[in-house]
């Protein structure tokens, strides 16, 4: 979200003095200053702190978002200043923003997750830039809502941020519609100079052992997807009355199921947890979580921030044995001798100090092993009564000992772990969108710096783009989507002023109606602050941040429903 500065400017430049990023021009340094009508913010450069709207005296300036009819020229009057001086000087330079050429540039995007807003972010700050946003849910922001950690509230405050970029009068929800089935590739090609895929890595990556298809095997994205309320997992049948259960890895998705799974019942019932999670943890009998890391602490993926929180859980202890804290010989050596980074040296410092701990009788317990693998999940086959039993381990060891190599080699040694659920964590992974190429190595739409392109190192296709983990591979959170999302939309920007975007054959007024004869009941920004509406109400009666619809047909009736 960009400001905005409308008529009311009085040039006293109080705003100048508080930007941080140098994005309100003329400034009192520069010869323009004292002849300009009104100052302007630079669309292009402005972060959307606030401190220009504190300090303004005459409340000239207004989040872009907000703006009355009336002043929505100043949208155009503040970015072609910039189109027509090269400003200079202040403690960040701003960015020059490219000349668009005359006309609309309009553009789809597939998707409603953060890189898909963050690209929707940067188009729609040009007014002549229109923005479709489609995705095949009731409601957007993706993982934000359907991934995040429902103990992790502070962390879904970007939607606001979202929220802001779909008020835009050049921006259109068209949720509930699945691209593929009520709109084809094709006809958004038609109708679009230019289509974003932002559809995510969706599926998880596999064990490839035996029993990975036993019942309660299941992966940590369906598990995570059934906890957060997707509609798709709502009815995942997963049994929680064994005792233990063990994760396969040790990233951030893997400490955030096995921290849900032994929570307090009553701590998540503050949260936006999906209510029959919620309902199922309070039966649920499992006191232990074991994580299962194939390479050492020094190599673990998760992030320092997320294991140091695990000690903050009440009634849980975290349970590291000292003697599986062994380090490959150069991560030894650059500890020793200070040169190891700090992060990684970070890392192995609080392992230790959970090893070292003591532990509460009655405690559920979270528990680390390190240097083991799956080999096998062992129990009963028969759907109707059976499911996961154990799970056979290997014990690894450093394949170089004393070189740098991190690679592991396995032992002789295995043993086994009684568990009732086996979740695994060990990635995400794009699958194939039709139309598109595909890389199958990668798992990723081939491309360059979001550009699609026929095969890997193959020739772009023009107007077809991509953007987060479909494009780049699962890596990365919310702070790299920014960058990613923005990559791509600066791509398109360049692309249309260089005419290299083809021009639409039909007409995107038709959208809603072509959708709608195919089934679709689409819902638009109106309808999903319905379905908003009535989950912060329901959340709000009790005392919850949202109580999430997970039904599509109830979502569909909540955005339909007349308001109160």
């Amino acid at each position: 979200m960009a400001h905005v500065i409308t008529r009311p400017c009085c040039n006293d430049a109080s705003c100048v003095a508080v930007c941080p990023v140098n994005c309100i021009h003329p400034t009192p340094d520069e010869p323009e200053f004292f002849t300009a009508e009104m100052l302007f913010i630079d669309p292009e450069t402005c972060i959307d702190c606030g401190a220009c709207i504190d300090e303004c005296p005459v409340e000239a300036i207004i989040p872009d978002d907000q703006l009355e009819e009336k002043d929505e020229p100043y949208l155009q009057i503040n970015a072609d200043y910039y189109n027509d001086h090269d400003v200079e000087g202040g403690l960040v330079p701003p960015k020059k923003a490219p000349q668009l050429p005359d006309g609309p540039l309009h553009v789809a995007i597939v998707g409603a997750g953060p890189a898909a807003f963050y690209a929707a972010e940067d188009l729609v700050r040009r007014p002549q830039i229109a923005v479709d946003m489609f995705d095949r849910l009731p409601t957007p922001y993706g993982l934000v809502r359907a991934g995040v950690a429902p103990d992790h509230a502070a962390t879904k405050g970007v939607e606001s941020g979202f929220a802001s970029t779909a008020a835009k009068k050049n921006f259109t929800y068209h949720l509930d519609v699945e691209v593929g089935k009520h709109i084809s590739h094709d006809e958004l090609a038609q109708r679009y100079h230019a289509v974003i895929y932002a559809v995510g890595a969706p599926t998880d990556r596999r064990l490839g052992i035996d029993g990975e298809d036993l019942p309660n095997s299941l992966p940590a994205t369906e598990f995570v997807a059934w906890y957060n309320g997707h509609p798709d997992y709502a009815d995942l049948a997963v049994d929680l009355s064994a005792q233990r259960a063990v994760v396969v890895g040790n990233g951030n998705v893997a400490l955030d199921v096995a921290r849900i799974l032994v929570t307090a019942p009553d701590d998540l019932a503050r949260t936006d947890i999906a209510d029959h999670a919620l309902a199922a943890l309070r039966d649920s009998q499992i006191t232990e979580v074991v994580l299962l890391g194939r390479r050492g602490v020094a190599q673990a993926a998760y992030t320092n921030s997320e294991f140091l929180a695990l000690g903050d859980v009440d009634g849980v202890d975290v349970i590291v044995d000292p003697e599986e804290l062994v380090l490959d010989s150069a991560t030894q050596e650059a500890l020793d001798d200070g040169t190891l980074d700090s992060t990684i040296a970070t890392k192995i410092r609080l392992a230790r100090e959970f090893s070292e701990r003591p532990t509460t009788p009655g405690n559920r317990r979270i528990v680390f092993r390190f240097m083991a693998s799956p080999l096998s999940i062992n129990g009963s086959g028969d759907e109707a009564t059976g499911g996961v039993q154990s799970v056979t381990c290997v014990r690894n060891v450093y394949a170089d000992a004393t070189g740098a190599s991190v690679a592991i080699t396995p032992t002789e040694d295995h043993f086994d772990i009684d568990a009732g659920l086996v979740l695994r964590a060990i990635g995400y992974r794009g699958v194939p969108i039709t139309d598109l190429p595909f890389d199958e190595g990668h798992g990723v739409v081939p491309n360059t710096a979001g550009r699609v392109t026929a095969g890997v190192d193959g020739e772009v296709i023009p107007g077809l783009y991509v953007a987060g983990w479909i494009k780049r591979g699962a890596t990365g959170g919310i702070g790299r989507n920014r960058l990613c999302g923005q990559e791509t939309a600066e791509s398109v920007i360049a692309d249309f002023v260089a005419g290299t975007l083809p021009e639409p054959t039909a007409s995107r007024d038709d959208v809603a109606d072509l959708v709608a004869d195919r089934g679709a009941h689409r819902i638009d920004l109106a309808g999903w602050k319905r379905i908003d509406l009535a989950e912060r109400g329901a959340g709000k009666t009790a005392g919850r941040r949202r109580v999430k619809l997970v039904d599509i047909r109830e979502l569909e009736k909540a955005a339909e429903a007349e308001p109160a």
